[in-house]
């Protein structure tokens, strides 16, 4: 608890900018020459401060009486401006502070009997004065900045690269096999535990884009490659590799690779007709590690990783149904193969991105449903702090005259790769890839 004691204390609050914030306290006044508790009277002050100063929110006590500060409450409620808030002992003019932290738009400093907690903007508890645990989380590119309200000991950062954009499918309207585009690679996981020792005051925290969608085919054309993800990294201390894209559809009987997955050490490549490798360490087949899983050149269940981005669904030469991207314990899944069809020409159906926290193949967006009115592959779904996105699913294929193929979805937060276009029929176009999955990175401090 803080008491107040003495006519000459009081609690202050230093502004470091000219920030909107309120400060609500209450107490309760006890006479000090009294023992019965029935003397008790309860007070409060509310302060309203828009400078960088130092502002009395809890006055000095009467004399004989020990003021027992119940809760403060400090709100910055600024539309723009954070601002740094330092709650001080002021005791006779001699200063002692008590707990510093950076306000956010919208975020709170409670001290409640003298315990100090710091939420965000939407209630959220950052850490609290008996913890000190900071938790900065990145979408986009940006600075990590040293916690200040506390000394930290130990970080644990976690970099999610983006994933590899879906191929474009193809476009055909004659008997000859045509193909759709390959799925995205996953991005991968790196994670370190650093002494906060090691670190400076800031640090560049890089977010990867996810690779671009591949394009479309245009009337009786082959499809785009798919784009590969961008890295995500911690300074100099951490770095995960993207995933690499899938192939876009050909308008012949040749392998649709898919994109590899990336790796701890590399990106993973573009698919081709052997298939996109993995990022460094590579494996061939299922990854463990923070291998980078090659995409497949078939119909497979073996594109799968743990920590390192699973690969994405290929097609085979000549086409069979159900082509399922890979999927990863803790990294990026792979997207899924967009629909193709066969010499007759009839539809053959592509496959489902991969999934997150998974060693199975598909269990991601799911494909597009195919035929006269085809449509989209599903998205991947998005990852958090235990695992990274799913593939998205192949987009869906047609054999109706004049018809478009459909995009495949994209790839989820967290890595995971786009889904192939499907297949158009001529002079219908082919549909886009699905574009990569972005990067995420967690930076948690105690």
């Amino acid at each position: 608890m803080l008491n107040l004691n003495l006519t000459t204390d009081k609690l202050q609050l230093i502004t470091s900018a000219a920030a909107t914030v309120d400060v609500h306290a209450d107490w309760v006044d006890t006479d000090a020459t009294v023992t019965s508790s029935s003397n008790m009277v309860p007070g409060r002050q509310n302060t309203a401060i828009s400078t960088a100063t130092t502002t009395d929110i809890v006055a000095v006590p009467g004399a004989s009486t020990v003021r027992n500060v119940k809760e403060i409450v400090v709100r910055n409620k600024d539309a723009s401006l954070s601002c740094d808030v330092t709650v001080q002992f002021n005791q006779n003019a001699t200063l002692f502070q008590l707990y510093k932290c950076s306000l956010q738009v919208g975020e709170s400093l409670v001290c409640r009997e003298g315990v100090f907690f710091h939420y965000d903007a939407n209630g959220g508890m950052y850490g609290y004065s008996g913890s000190g645990i900071d938790v900065q989380v990145f979408t986009v590119t940006g600075t990590w900045t040293k916690p200040t309200s506390f000394t930290p000991r130990a970080v644990l950062a976690k970099c999610w690269a983006a994933g590899g954009g879906g191929g474009g499918g193809a476009s055909l309207a004659t008997a000859t096999v045509a193909k759709g585009g390959g799925g995205g690679g996953g991005g991968a996981l790196a994670r370190e535990h650093l002494l906060a020792s090691d670190l400076t005051s800031t640090v560049s925290v890089t977010v990867g884009v996810g690779g671009s969608a591949g394009a479309a085919s245009t009337a009786g054309a082959a499809g785009g490659d798919g784009g590969v993800g961008g890295n995500s990294s911690f300074g100099t201390y951490v770095t995960a590799y993207g995933g690499g894209g899938g192939r876009g559809g050909a308008i012949s009987a040749v392998v649709t690779g898919g994109g590899g997955g990336g790796g701890t050490g590399g990106a993973g490549a573009v698919g081709t007709t052997s298939g996109g490798t993995g990022g460094i360490p590579t494996a061939a087949t299922n990854g463990v590690a923070g291998q980078g899983v090659t995409g497949s050149v078939a119909t497979t269940t073996t594109a799968n990783s743990e920590y390192g981005g699973a690969g994405g669904a290929g097609i085979d030469a000549t086409p069979t149904a159900t082509s399922l991207g890979g999927s990863s314990l803790f990294g990026g899944a792979g997207g899924g193969a967009g629909g193709s069809h066969s010499s007759t020409p009839a539809v053959v159906g592509g496959g489902a991105g991969g999934a997150a926290q998974s060693y199975v193949a598909g269990g991601g967006g799911a494909k597009g449903t195919d035929g006269a009115s085809p449509t989209v592959g599903t998205d991947g779904a998005s990852g958090d702090s235990s695992k990274g996105g799913s593939g998205g699913g192949g987009g869906g294929t047609t054999v109706t005259a004049s018809t478009n193929g459909r995009a495949g979805g994209a790839g989820g937060r967290g890595g995971g790769g786009g889904g192939g276009g499907g297949v158009g029929q001529n002079p219908g176009v082919g549909g886009a890839g699905g574009v990569g999955g972005a990067g995420y990175v967690i930076v948690i401090s105690w």
